[in-house]
């Protein structure tokens, strides 16, 4: 993308006004997908774009590629109109800039580039609007701007609890400032990143938002609309959009056909505001009523309407037909359903025959988690944890990052010494887990874990793996290359023969046991692992034999006893 081109005249700023000429228009953008991309590589342009979503398909949709409708089919009229610039929105020569601002609309929470360029009567005119609403948009003078407008907008806070409303709220920004646009007789706007990290909206979920929300507006009112600039700021939100506007704006046949597996589950209705199936109104139609032959009419029924006499004559055929028990029935309610299928999952593990529990694993029971499921506890998960200071787990180094295996791919290492059950907080250990584990899952990746003298404590059960694992998402169970386990005991080889059988079959058969460091070091380099002290001297008592360790923290040499 065209990022650097400047041109123009100075403003009294300093900054030069960017005509929209000297921007890339995203349907002229060099980069494209090349034919050669297997679905399991990874694009320098497009990251993380190929692997396998399970979450890609829609409700009642197919995504398997093979013959699916894509829900963001090529429009080269609408793509026309998109453009991608990294820079300020207030240096570009369009009709309007949106300025993303507080509910008060003050000067110290919006841009304030953008104010010290427009000038003082921005702020004031500002002033005398009264606020505005979060998800509303108001417009004002442009004052010294090279724009017409301001548009001026307030995005929503983000908690995932409310994960839904914000995402809705958020759309509906975007919708209200393109509303605005055309009410005003604009045609072209500069959009930056309404969401905010003060706000704690993350970033490509937002972007998938505004994307989608645009690309739903301008199908309506395309002939209204000359200019869509999505204007970034930072490397991180320009990649993120050259990684997204592909799937919701795509070029060309093969842009469109992998994005039909890409796409989240949940790309909003006909506006671009998130679904909630479970919430729609669920209607039946009316029944069918077949026309038959003119019968001998028979006695009407009287019904008692009130005490005072008065009575509605309706023939009995009449009501039979409209009061089909068919037409009569309701949906229930889903969270009602929700409620009896885990109570009757608990009933069934606490009065049926638990075969994990009986062994020893720990309670397996409750119900399977869907892909969808699944990826909305690994959300919660990953923005309360990146939300809190777990640095008291941290320093317990039970967790923690390595270097690369013998092939590249990262590992994280686990020590289960470290591990003192007694004096830890399971559940920030889990949002530790998860947000250790986010940057390695993305692709494929490896675990070291030395059960070194680990049988000395207390671990836990099979029960609490089964979560971890739900938590951790497909991701995880997708792109694990291998458990590497030094080390291993009798006790634990069963535990993991629990887990095959009991949790995940797929998962626990990539663990590879390992009974001496040397073996490790044929996987993953000696100097790529960061090594207790203590694992050295396990190696030595369990082992003996022969060869030499070299701790490559502290450069101590182990030697093999009869060697010495």
């Amino acid at each position: 993308m065209q990022s650097s081109t400047r041109g123009g005249l100075p403003t009294d700023s300093g900054d030069y006004v960017v005509k929209l000429e000297q921007v890339t228009r995203w349907s002229d953008a060099e980069q494209r997908l090349s034919l050669a991309i297997q679905d399991d590589d990874s694009s320098p342009l497009y990251p993380n774009l190929y692997s396998k979503d399970p979450l890609t398909s829609a409700p009642g949709v197919d995504s398997g590629g093979n013959g699916a409708s894509s829900r963001f089919p090529v429009n080269h009229d609408v793509n026309s109109k998109i453009y991608l610039w990294r820079g300020d929105p207030w240096n570009l020569e369009v009709d309007a800039v949106v300025n993303s601002t507080n509910e008060n609309l003050d000067e110290a929470h919006g841009s304030p580039g953008l104010y010290a360029a427009a000038g003082p009567g921005l702020a004031e005119e500002c002033t005398a609007l009264g606020g505005c609403r979060t998800g509303m948009a108001k417009i004002t003078n442009a004052y010294d701007l090279p724009a017409m407008r301001v548009i001026h907008t307030v995005g929503p806070k983000y908690a995932v609890k409310y994960h839904t409303a914000a995402e809705n709220a958020l759309s509906h920004c975007y919708r209200s400032c393109l509303e605005l646009l055309i009410e005003n007789d604009l045609q072209s706007i500069a959009l930056g990143c309404i969401y905010k990290e003060a706000k704690n909206y993350p970033r490509e979920p937002a972007a998938h938002v505004a994307i989608r929300t645009v690309r739903r507006f301008l199908e309506k009112q395309k002939d209204k609309i000359t200019a869509v600039v999505f204007c970034t700021t930072t490397s991180a939100d320009t990649e993120i959009y050259k990684r997204l506007l592909p799937l919701y704006f795509p070029r060309d046949k093969l842009e469109e056909e992998v994005a039909v597996t890409k796409l989240p589950a949940d790309v909003g209705d006909e506006n671009g505001e998130t679904i909630i199936y479970e919430r729609k109104i669920r209607i039946k139609p009316l029944p069918t009523v077949t026309k038959t032959a003119p019968t001998t009419p028979t006695a009407p029924v009287d019904l008692p309407v009130s005490d005072n006499g008065l009575k509605i004559r309706r023939s009995s055929s009449f009501l039979d037909t409209y009061l089909d028990p068919a037409f009569m029935s309701i949906s229930r309610d889903p969270d009602e359903r929700h409620r009896e299928q885990r109570e009757k999952a608990e009933a069934q593990a606490k009065g049926g025959f638990n075969c994990g529990k009986l062994l020893g694993f720990g309670e397996l029971g409750g119900p399977s988690l869907s892909a969808v499921e699944e990826y909305s506890l690994h959300s919660r998960y990953l923005a309360k944890a990146n939300s809190l200071s777990l640095s008291e787990i941290a320093e317990m180094r039970i967790v923690y990052r390595g270097g690369v295996d013998c092939e590249g791919r990262p590992v994280m290492v686990v020590v289960g010494a470290h591990f003192l059950l007694r004096c830890l907080d399971l559940e920030r250990f889990v949002l530790h887990v998860v947000k250790e584990f986010e940057p390695l899952i993305q692709k494929p990746y490896s675990i070291v874990y030395f059960h070194s003298a680990a049988s000395l404590q207390l671990q836990p059960d099979l029960g609490w793996m089964r979560r971890l694992q739900q938590i951790l998402g497909w991701k995880h169970q997708r792109n694990l290359h291998a458990i590497y386990v030094l080390h291993p005991t009798l006790g634990l080889k069963t535990a993991i023969l629990g887990l095959q059988l009991f949790v995940d079959g797929e998962v626990w058969r990539k663990v590879v046991y390992v009974d001496r460091l040397l073996q490790l070091f044929k996987h993953v380099p000696r100097e790529q692992l960061s090594i207790p002290d203590f694992v050295f001297q396990h190696d030595l008592e369990v082992n003996g034999g022969k060869g030499l360790i070299v701790d490559p923290r502290t450069k101590y040499v182990y030697q093999r006893p009869h060697e010495q």
